[in-house]
């Protein structure tokens, strides 16, 4: 089956009622409708298909809420690369991807310029040769999965060649959304002589179709190491019941859950925000029910550029007599510190 870009292919596939398509076309004319086959075919679950169908309640902008939220063009020394913290990179390699979420923080751009030409790619790499702090250059987008193997390898290549690197990382949605793109060479592309990380966007256990599954085992057994991060969305994943179906199968599929995003100031995605207090309550239920290696951490990424930092449930008060430690159950203990 075809993706679904327009309000026409949407109402065809029984995804939306006609009485909404006007509305609904005010919306794709705001942000951008993308579903790829494989997230059509996941649709009856509804902690899918809230993800990639669009919404009249997005045309509700807030004040608070950003076109660029996370401050990638705030710390843009050339275009086209964030350099945000001493140690890493950001590269956006392209605008596409392989769906559109409706709560994305770059959907203000996503779809827009198509793939970063190979001419602008010349300062980035210039820019990264003569900065060796960066040991860790993080491709994105868009997703650059999307992307040929020869395109991507060719990047990757690139980067390896550097010298300066202890590590690649990709950021993608492709295995779950597009599993049929984990070809031969694909996983051809990733082996570079430094390590090429793999973090993988998902965000509810029913996005893991068996072809997803499947992709995500092509991965782990040709030896790419792979973390995933997940937003936490309203009416997806917000309770501890679904993000701990989310992590056990991750955990399963040999994925380390890596990062819980609270969900970004994107134009128009208010209605999936919760609040932090709610995410807090979430992780601290999760503490008690998952092993460790199964937990990511909650983190905000400060609006404005200003960084990423964890905002997890705090299990330590300091008194005058020392700490007071409160236990995934929820009882105290004393612990102090040496004299």
């Amino acid at each position: 089956m075809p993706a679904i870009t327009t309000i026409p292919q949407l109402v065809a596939a029984g995804l939306a009622a006609p009485d909404q398509a006007a509305v609904l076309e005010d919306v794709a004319q705001e942000f951008r409708v993308l579903i790829s086959p494989a997230m059509q075919g996941a649709m009856t679950a509804e902690g899918v298909a809230r993800q990639f169908l669009p919404d009249p309640r997005e045309l509700v902008i807030h004040p608070e809420e950003l076109r660029d939220p996370i401050g990638d063009r705030a710390h843009e020394p050339v275009p086209g690369l964030t350099h945000r913290y001493p140690d890493r990179a950001i590269l956006h390699l392209t605008q596409t991807c392989a769906v559109y979420c409706r709560f994305c923080f770059r959907r203000e751009t996503v779809g827009d310029a198509g793939t970063l030409p190979d001419a602008a790619l010349e300062p980035v790499f210039a820019y990264l040769a003569a900065t060796p702090a960066i040991r860790e250059v993080i491709l994105t987008g868009g997703d650059p999965m999307v992307l040929s193997p020869r395109r991507l390898g060719a990047v990757i290549a690139r980067l390896s060649g550097l010298g300066t690197l202890d590590a690649i990382r990709i950021h993608t949605r492709v295995p779950v959304v597009a599993p049929e793109r984990i070809t031969p060479a694909m996983l051809a592309a990733l082996r570079v002589d430094i390590p090429v990380w793999l973090v993988v966007h998902t965000n509810h256990a029913d996005e893991l179709t068996p072809d997803a599954r499947a992709a995500l085992g092509r991965l782990a057994d040709a030896g790419v190491p792979l973390l995933s991060q997940t937003v936490l969305l309203r009416g997806v994943n917000d309770t501890p019941e679904a993000l701990e179906a989310l992590f056990r199968a991750l955990y399963r599929l040999r994925v380390k859950p890596y990062y819980l995003h609270h969900c970004d100031l994107a134009r128009g995605a208010g209605h999936f925000r919760t609040t932090i207090a709610r995410g807090q309550a979430i992780m601290a239920a999760l503490r008690g029910r998952l092993s460790g290696a199964a937990l990511p951490t909650y983190v905000l990424d400060i609006p404005g550029g200003h960084g990423k930092v964890p905002i997890g449930p705090g299990y330590l008060a300091q008194g005058p007599h020392g700490w007071t430690v409160t236990d995934p159950q929820g009882r105290t203990h004393t612990y102090r510190d040496p004299g």
